[in-house]
């Protein structure tokens, strides 16, 4: 016991910019109540009067229509002043009486302070100008990661794609093997903000017994990440070896019902049992800022996932039977995989007379060559369009 509470004493805390950004997205979010919102809003000036966040407050105020506390905004900006003369002075100090790296430490030292009160713009600004004048690869790797948690603290999509691209290249010239560990949870968390939940998987799924990422957020949050992602991303083999009989993912799923009845009834064919489950997941879908824009799209993917397995063990099956497997109404169903099968998603087709779904598998070979003919015309048309632009 001992050891663990030194382990967890040990861990990073997480970013005071992502905890805003939490706080924030409550406020935002017309999924949580009024308490919640008043909640996350006590919380959020909590942080804010305890670390002096003044340019913080500013940006929060403004967002949210507040009125500014101008007695409380003037006491904040004294502190920061007082806090900024203060590093400049042990800036100047290094400056003449000590080393390089002194004088690196400290100018880190302020960058990472306009990142800590909140003050976006010279944050990134001083954060750059340190990136451009370290030496060492880890040491602008670690910038990197600072830029970037920065950019998903504000929602800044574009600022995290650059960096992430960045720290890629930094780390294939010298990385070390946490700094590599660490920027596969930092990529994952890019591609969930843009929707590649395949390539988010994978990365999550390679960090589960490696992760050290508590600057970003939990272990906990990580595995529930990893386990959603890989829901609609792994066929049935790669989902049973690397999620069902994961023992670090069993080991934390045990703790969250909700998460752990997910996995089960999907792979022990509990439908019923899933689709009840799936409306819970939403919830806790809809209260996370990074899964929070693709919640619906997910449950869709989803829906095709269980649907496809079910399929799977029949030729044909009538639609009151599957719709009681379901636990669903007949009509639902039938609106649904008609949905799906207009869309190319599912490999069956719906006999309305009878009342009958016949699935018809799709030929591996023929499968192959449809592909194959759809990649070489895709060349063909760019070949033909940079020809044209070479002429």
């Amino acid at each position: 016991m001992e050891v663990d509470a030194k382990e967890e004493e040990a861990e990073e805390p997480q970013d005071t910019l992502l905890v805003l950004a939490e706080h924030r997205y409550k406020m935002q979010s017309p999924y949580f109540s009024s308490k919640d919102k008043n909640d996350a809003k006590a919380a959020l000036m909590e942080i804010v009067k305890k670390n002096n966040m003044a340019p913080y407050y500013k940006y929060i105020c403004d967002l949210m229509s507040w009125s500014v506390d101008e007695k409380l905004c003037e006491t904040m900006k004294a502190a920061n002043k007082a806090e900024m003369k203060k590093m400049d002075d042990e800036l100047e100090d290094a400056k003449k009486n000590r080393g390089e790296t002194e004088v690196r430490d400290a100018e880190v030292a302020i960058a990472k302070y306009f990142s800590t009160i909140g003050d976006k713009k010279v944050a990134l600004e001083k954060l750059k100008e340190v990136l451009e004048s370290s030496v060492g690869t880890g040491q602008k790797i670690d910038i990197v990661f600072v830029l970037i948690r920065l950019g998903m603290a504000f929602d800044d999509t574009q600022t995290v794609k650059s960096y992430v691209t960045m720290a890629k290249d930094l780390v294939e010239k010298g990385g070390d093997w946490e700094r590599r560990n660490l920027l596969k949870v930092y990529e994952a968390t890019f591609l969930v903000r843009i929707r590649d939940f395949k390539a988010a998987s994978k990365l999550f799924i390679e960090s589960v017994a490696t992760f050290t990422c508590t600057a970003m957020y939990s272990y906990e949050t990580m595995v529930c990440y990893t386990v959603i992602c890989s829901m609609i991303s792994l066929d049935r083999i790669s989902f049973r070896k690397q999620i069902v009989r994961s023992p670090e993912i069993l080991q934390v799923v045990q703790e969250m019902p909700t998460v752990e009845g997910l996995i089960q009834s999907l792979y022990n064919c509990k439908y019923s049992q899933l689709f009840k489950v799936l409306v819970n997941i939403s919830e806790m879908l809809r209260k996370d800022r990074y899964f929070a824009p693709h919640c619906g799209w997910w449950l869709r993917e989803m829906r095709i996932v269980t649907y496809s397995q079910f399929l799977r063990s029949y030729r044909s099956v009538t639609l009151s039977s599957m719709a009681t497997t379901f636990g669903v109404g007949i009509e639902f169903l039938d609106k649904e995989l008609s949905r799906f099968i207009s869309a190319g998603r599912l490999n069956c087709k719906v006999d309305a007379v009878n009342r009958v779904v016949e699935t018809n598998r799709p030929d591996a070979k023929n499968s192959q060559y449809a592909e194959i003919i759809s990649k070489g015309d895709a060349l063909l048309s760019r070949i033909q369009k940079l020809s044209i632009e070479l002429t």
